[in-house]
């Protein structure tokens, strides 16, 4: 049983060196198949009108962010 379970996992790290070598040669990003849910015009998963105060507060923080970068000296 220890056996299969030790090919088992050399056959898994095998192909995932594999598939990273692949990523590391081709010198691309990785993606997703479909783009996500912003290939389909949603900024959110929900339908709902008013996003939630978790999602406020990210969306505060990004834009404290961005003031900072636009009002960097350097």
């Amino acid at each position: 049983m220890l056996t299969l379970f030790l090919a088992t996992f050399a056959i898994f790290l095998l192909v995932i060196f594999g598939m990273s070598l692949g990523v590391i040669v081709k010198r691309k990003t990785l993606q997703g198949s479909c783009g996500g849910i912003s290939a389909l015009g949603m900024e959110k998963v929900c339908n709902c009108p008013e996003p939630c105060d978790a999602r406020k507060k990210r969306i505060a923080k990004a834009e404290r962010q961005e003031k900072l970068q636009q009002n960097r000296i350097l």
